[in-house]
């Protein structure tokens, strides 16, 4: 299975986001986009699976 995850530069707070539509409660920040997109890459799996036990 695919999922998107969206990777943004806010210039305001310097830093950048990642949200997805497809991992609810998937929203991180980084002020590097190395480190945000290793951080997504921990986080994304455990959401889907916590996600998956709290589907009704």
């Amino acid at each position: 299975m695919e999922y998107s995850v969206r990777l943004d530069w806010d210039a305001e707070a310097a830093v950048w986001i990642a949200t997805s539509e497809d991992i609810p409660g998937l929203v991180l920040e980084s002020g590097s986009i190395d480190a945000l997109i290793e951080r997504v890459r921990y986080a994304a799996p455990e959401l889907i699976e916590l996600n998956k036990q709290t589907s009704f």
